[in-house]
């Protein structure tokens, strides 16, 4: 334990991260090692040096992650459409969701990986290569979509 109390001190002169991504880590060993030490001076050093720790220190800049809200098909669409027209070689007049990128649109394979770019940044997720060739119109990216999120139509 006092290998355990010497390390604590050692983060006190640590940046503030650091201490934060640690102190997890030390509250585990000290609960494991405190529940099969009979002595309970062990147990009162521990709470002793993490109470010295301000509260502000292990919560400021934590994030707290829940389940994402589902997404529905026309909210999928919308975003899509939303992310094509911000696009400058993609004329707004003419994008409809069956409109070819190469042929109607006239763009080349070069602009339809930036495409697939920003449809991996809107959505969060990795579009493999074998898949992002398939995708050529808007329905096929909204379906794609779709299917990689288990959203039912």
């Amino acid at each position: 334990m006092a290998t355990v109390a010497r390390n604590v001190r050692a983060l006190f002169k640590f940046h503030p991260i650091v201490l934060r991504r640690s102190i997890c880590r030390f509250s585990a060993v000290s609960f494991v090692h405190n529940r099969h030490q009979t002595n309970e001076i062990c147990c009162l050093n521990s709470h002793k040096l993490l109470s010295k720790i301000s509260p502000t220190i292990l919560t400021a800049g934590v994030r707290f992650y829940g389940k994402a809200k589902s997404l529905q098909p026309e909210e999928i669409t919308e975003r899509v459409m939303k992310v094509l027209k911000a696009y400058d070689k993609i004329t707004a007049d003419k994008l409809t969701e069956d409109s070819h990128f190469m042929n109607d649109m006239g763009l080349d394979s070069l602009d339809q990986v930036e495409i697939i770019m920003a449809m991996e940044d809107e959505f969060s997720f990795e579009i493999p290569d074998s898949d992002a060739d398939r995708l050529m119109r808007p329905r096929d990216i909204v379906q794609y979509i779709c299917d990689k999120e288990d959203v039912i139509e």
